[in-house]
């Protein structure tokens, strides 16, 4: 593992970036501000690398950040209507930061801190573990929650995401990575003709504030049914009311097989340079978000500029608004519990799926 300074903090401390590497010379590079993802270079099917991460070269542009490129979203990731939620019989409100919801805990989130950084051992390859303190009343949210991120690189060429936390009240945790993946490099300009496929039947309708209603739809017959991979751009831009509200595709979800099952649950395939991302997780639910907002004013890495559906994303999460849907799976972890949940992407060429 290499470390090199970022540049400074708002606080006055010192970023640093950290760059894992496998055997196969696939990178992940890290930062200690927000604990994002800054590069991911993976190994192509004709040798060369290529960085499949949107992103910023300097520090600044992770301040604002308000597409989350790279981010590790917490202490809640995605939405909270009404900006407010009950446990316990006490209602906790949380700042307005998307219309009349809170939107992945702004504007104060993780991605926003700087966190302690620290090499680790393990048997799967270089690791990373970020901490952070989350204090009671954090972003409205009660309990002091201590939370660590470890990110692997595995000889696999996969990137292991392990979220673990542990709280002195009962609270709300739903954490994710915010990553917008382009497998052809987050320069190679729009993402909507590369293939995915969700290993989901159904999806939980939201309504024009992208707040479910508590419906979980069936995606047969529909503009959401991507249990056979198919190209993303065929039916985003489609009159149906999900992809029409949405903007394109930005819902969530409902993972095939049980919460807490580790599972493949998605794939992105580019046939432009013939390879493929896998995606695996524990969690019952994953946003598909296809970077409907970006909006060609922000200049990322090596001076690109960001158009809309430059990348995708594949937010594993617990769905959104949980808190107020007694059908959707509980976000809410119990004084002495254990938070503990891991995401993988693994990279590999498309033909070997």
């Amino acid at each position: 593992m290499t470390k090199k300074e970022f540049g400074i903090a708002k606080d006055g401390k010192t970023a640093h970036l950290y760059t894992l590497e496998n055997a196969h010379g696939m990178k992940a590079v890290i930062s200690d501000f927000g604990a994002v993802l800054q590069s991911l270079w993976v190994p192509m099917s004709d040798g060369s690398l290529r960085d499949v991460v949107l992103g910023f070269d300097s520090l600044d542009g992770y301040f604002v950040n308000e597409p989350g490129f790279g981010a590790v979203i917490g202490r809640h990731a995605n939405r909270i209507g009404g900006a407010e939620f009950s446990l316990n019989g006490k209602v906790y409100h949380l700042e307005k930061n998307d219309g009349e919801n809170n939107l992945h805990s702004n504007p104060h989130g993780y991605h926003r801190r700087m966190w302690e950084a620290e090499a680790c051992e393990s048997p799967l390859g270089e690791a990373l573990s970020l901490h952070l303190l989350s204090p009671a009343g954090d972003q409205g949210y009660p309990g002091s929650l201590d939370v660590t991120v470890t990110y692997t690189l595995t000889e696999d060429n996969a990137l292991m995401i392990r979220y673990y936390a542990v709280t002195d009240e009962d609270t709300v945790v739903n954490m994710t990575n915010h990553s917008y993946f382009n497998l052809s490099g987050h320069d190679a300009g729009g993402a909507v003709e590369q293939k995915a496929q969700i290993f989901a039947h159904y999806y939980t309708r939201a309504d024009a504030a992208s707040i479910p209603t508590g419906e979980l739809l069936p995606v047969e017959d529909t503009p959401m049914d991507f249990r056979e991979r198919r190209r993303i751009g065929d039916a985003i831009d489609s009159s149906y009311e999900a992809t029409k509200l949405g903007n394109g595709y930005d819902h969530n979800w409902v993972l095939d097989g049980e919460s807490g099952e580790f599972r493949k649950v998605a794939v992105l395939e580019d046939p432009r340079c013939g390879m493929a991302m896998e995606v695996h997780t524990d969690l019952p639910g994953i946003q598909f978000y296809t970077g409907n907002f970006l909006d060609g004013t922000l200049t990322g890495k090596g001076g690109t500029v960001y158009h809309k559906r430059a990348g995708v994303c594949f937010e594993t999460q617990y769905f959104p608004d949980s808190v107020h849907h007694a059908n959707f799976p509980s976000p809410i972890l119990k004084a002495g519990q254990e938070y503990d949940t891991t995401t993988v992407f693994r990279f590999l060429p498309a033909k070997d799926l």
